[in-house]
Formats: C-alpha cells, structure tokens, sequence
C-alpha cells in the first residue's frame, strides 16, 4: 500500500497514462497501471504533471514592500536601488518575515517548489539575512529556500559590504553573491568578482552574480566570471544572473565569450520580466529588447533557468509568483517560437533550474522527492500557452494545496456551451 497515487498522467518527457506512487516522501513507483491501494488518489485525468517549478532569482527582503516609503516613479533599475536604500533602515526583521512569508504561501500554490533568494548585506545589523534565515526554517516543509548573500551596493564600494558578506555566510547564508557593475570602476568590478570566488572556493560554497545587468556593451565582467570560475575549478556552482549587457555587444566579441563561458561551467540566469521591464530605459528608438542572448547561450551547452527575481517591490510593481508568466515573456522576448524552443522555456522553470541551484532528488522518477504540480494542460508547451492552472500541488507525498479545474459557461442563443482553455489542442 502507497501513501498517495498520482493516477492517469501525462508526463513533461511526452509518456501518458502514467501513475506516480509515494510512499512517504519519496516516489516509490513511476509507471502505468499501478493497481496497489493507497491513502490518498489524485486523478490527474490525463494533464501534466511535472516536478515542481523553480526560481532560481528571487529578492525576497524586498517582495510586496510595494510603496514603502514610496513609489519609483521613473521604472529604472538605478531608481529601484536608490529606493531600496530608502526602505532597508526603515524595516524591521518582524516586517520582512510577515511579508516572505505571504509570498511563500502564494509561491507554493502556484507550484514553486525552490527559490533562490538574494538577501542584502549591505545593512550593518543584517536585518535582511536574520529575517530570510528565519523564514527558511519556517517554510522548510513545503519550500526549498536557498539564499545568497548579496553586498548590493556593491562588495567594494560599501565600506562593510565584504565584513557583512562574510559574517552572513557565517550565519548559515548559502551562496555567495554580488554586483560587480555597480562598483564604482571597471577595475573594482573586476576585483570583486576575484574576492566573490575566491571566498566561495574557500568554503566550498556556490556563486552567482547579478552580473552586467545594463545596457552598456562595455560592460564585461561575466568575461571575468568565467575566468576566475576556470582558475578556481568552480565549474558547475557558478551562476552570472541578468547578463543584460550582451544584448548590446558586437557579435564578433560574443563569438569568443560564449565558449568561455560554456568552457568554465558558468550558467545563465536571465530574469524576463524584468529585464524587459527595466532594460532600454535610455533608449528612444529603436529600443532593446532587454533580454540577454538566451538562445545562443543554451545552444553552446550553457545551462540557462529563467528567473522570476521581483514582485510588488522598488523594481517592479507587478508579479504573482508564476514561473508560467515568467517563461511566457522569456519565449515571446527570446523569440523562442520553435515546438522544441516552446517546450525548452519549461524546462527553464523546472529542470535547468533545479540543476542550476543543485537540487538533489529532483524529478518524477523513482527515488525523487514525491514533490509535484498537477496543471490543467495537456503538454509543456500548452502549459506555458495557457500559463495553466495548478489543480494540486504535492509536497513530500501530500497533497498542500488543490483547486478545481478552470471552465467558463458560454450562452449564447439560450445554448449553454462548456469553454475550457486546455481542450484546444494542435491538429496538425
């Protein structure tokens, strides 16, 4: 007898008809016709059903601070971090964790499963890193919360950015993070990233970078990145977030980044909505699209997971904590149109994810964590179509959150017609 029984599903690799059996927390069976009893049956009736989503960029001490203390008015990132300067001594740690918390109830139901949150260190008193290292301990039963220290004005140009970094991987922090184009010189910019490796390689520890998020082509340090990954033997824990600036580099200088990146085992987070959001804002026209070049790296063999990074905060006021709106722009900005790039961007939001923050026993086989998501949708591509609705969600063998499916009743001519988004499907 299972603990519970995923019946009748449709699985992200194309297999229908399968059957997920759990027994505590893990996935004892993954097969069709599983005929052993169990506690619980949920009848996925022939939808998807994938191993959780993931967010591996997320600002969680700032999430739904929306308008405190007050609004960016001109939508820039430079505007965003002036604002953040404005809130940090203005919040208390009781304030951070009410908000977290909200957000992670949301995250949860819609099927996030892990998050990587950036916490500030650039705050003496640390009230960012106390507030998320408590909010990981509470949420841990039904969310993965791996956090990185993050010296956002900069681990050279804060006075006590670097002492604060070091004291919050002390505290339990996991990944070591920072923003090298916002020191004050490319030269400073350069050296924090050496400084962000080498304490990482010292302890063991993972890195990602918010890494050229600009428009300027000159703006280079994930050339950098990737060399100190090389030098350090970092390869696979090395992450350069939003890498915003290639977008508007020459194409002759990419040609040779690409493969230094794809050769040191540096990944790719790009962060769609916000990056189209607040990229180009010093543009007339044309203007750039925002994004980096996603399809080129994941071509050269670069791991890329797409993030949701904000919501409802000083960088962007919209956000609902879905991973389906987030691969839905990164597909339209990307011009990621192909049945293979469509089906790709899911697994930007589950599996690339899960590999860039080394998630162990991830996926729907047999021995994985029994963690899922139920969606009202027939494969990956329809699901990021439609971003679809979560029917339930399955956190270590149990069922936390269900809904019903999604339908509106049409009349029209006094006939009643059932419209249900997910029943429209490609006939040819």
């Amino acid at each position: 007898m299972f603990d519970l029984i995923v019946k009748n599903a449709t699985l992200p690799d194309g297999r229908t008809g399968m059957d997920i059996a759990c027994s505590g927390q893990k996935i004892a069976a993954a097969e069709p016709n599983i005929t052993a009893e169990a506690g619980e049956i949920v009848d996925a009736q022939g939808y998807l059903v994938s191993a959780p989503f993931v967010d591996p960029h997320f600002h969680m001490d700032a999430t739904l601070s929306l308008g405190t203390p007050r609004m960016n008015v001109s939508g820039t990132l430079l505007e965003g971090i002036a604002l953040w300067g404005e809130l940090k001594p203005i919040q208390t740690v009781d304030q951070i964790v009410e908000r977290a918390i909200k957000y992670c109830h949301l995250a949860a139901a819609k099927g996030i499963g892990a998050i990587r949150s950036h916490v500030d260190t650039c705050d003496d008193s640390l009230t960012g890193v106390h507030a998320l290292l408590e909010v990981r301990e509470k949420v841990k039963d039904y969310l993965d919360l791996q956090l990185v220290a993050f010296p956002q004005d900069g681990l050279l140009r804060s006075a006590t950015a670097m002492e604060n970094t070091v004291r919050a991987l002390d505290l339990g922090v996991d990944v070591v993070g920072g923003i090298p184009h916002f020191e004050r010189t490319m030269a400073d910019g350069a050296e924090s990233v050496r400084l962000s490796c080498e304490l990482a390689a010292d302890r063991g520890l993972m890195v990602d970078l918010h890494c050229d998020e600009s428009d300027d082509p000159h703006s280079r340090h994930i050339e950098t990145l990737a060399y100190e990954s090389q030098r350090l033997g970092l390869h696979g824990r090395v992450a350069g977030s939003h890498l915003t600036s290639m977008h508007s580099m020459n194409n002759y200088y990419v040609s040779k980044l690409i493969p230094l990146i794809a050769e040191a085992g540096v990944h790719a987070i790009p962060n769609p909505l916000i990056n189209i959001m607040l990229q180009g804002r010093h543009d007339t026209y044309p203007k750039r699209r925002g994004q980096t070049r996603v399809r080129e790296l994941r071509d050269a063999g670069i791991t890329v997971g797409f993030g949701s990074d904000c919501m409802m905060d000083p960088w962007y006021s919209l956000g609902k904590a879905d991973m389906l709106d987030v691969a839905f722009m990164g597909l339209h900005v990307g011009q990621l149109s192909s049945r293979a790039d469509m089906a790709w961007c899911f697994d930007a939001v589950t599996t690339n994810s899960a590999a860039i923050m080394g998630l162990s026993d991830y996926g729907l086989e047999k021995g994985c964590d029994a963690n899922m998501v139920l969606l009202q949708a027939s494969d990956p591509i329809e699901a990021v179509r439609l971003r679809a609705h979560r029917l339930a969600v399955i956190r270590k063998g149990k069922t936390i959150a269900r809904s019903a499916p999604m339908a509106f009743e049409l009349t029209v001519d006094g006939q009643t017609t059932t419209v249900n988004e997910a029943s429209y499907a490609v006939t040819g």
